[in-house]
């Protein structure tokens, strides 16, 4: 069993004992998928993206990391609602977005998933993701984004909305 799949039955069986211990899960639960609230997520993904660029405009670009990377992050809660999942768990939702990949149920490239967060960790010491981006400008005391930096955050936010809006529709 991958890596990625590994993860997600973890998540599955952590969610399941909170919910049993009366407490909010922090994993992933199995729902019904519901487009309308994958439509949701995809809103808030396009706000969230529309909110990353008006930060740049009005000298605020370090909050674009976050705005970004959360773009990205209701992008994939709205593969996982189309495909029947809740996640409360940020590396639970990667992990899923991952082992979705690998059965082939959506068509992403694994080194656009990697861009965002990879599970592999020593892997991911090759480039910066946006979640090490996001921290770096979110908890850091830079006040702007380096122009290629917020560049490559906007492309990918943007390429991540496009193919979940084509995955949401399949």
């Amino acid at each position: 069993m991958s890596h990625a799949k590994n993860k997600v039955d973890w998540c599955l069986k952590k969610a399941e004992k909170e919910l049993l211990e009366g407490h909010a899960q922090r994993g992933l639960v199995k729902i019904e998928p519901n487009k309308q609230q994958a439509l949701s997520h995809t809103a808030k993904a396009e706000h969230d993206l529309r909110a990353g660029i008006e930060f740049a405009k009005s000298g605020f670009s370090d909050w674009s990391a976050s705005a970004f990377f959360y773009s990205m992050y209701q992008s994939f809660l709205a593969i996982a609602a189309k495909f029947g999942y809740e996640s409360g768990n940020q590396e639970c939702t990667f992990a899923l977005m991952h082992s979705l990949v690998e059965e082939k149920k959506i068509d992403f490239e694994k080194s656009m998933l990697d861009k965002i967060a990879s599970l592999d960790m020593q892997e991911a010491g090759r480039e910066i993701t946006s979640v090490k981006a996001r921290e770096k400008y979110q908890y850091g005391t830079e006040l702007s984004i380096d122009d290629n930096l917020y560049e490559e955050l906007l492309n990918l936010a943007k390429k991540i909305l496009s193919k979940t809006k084509e995955i949401i529709e399949e």
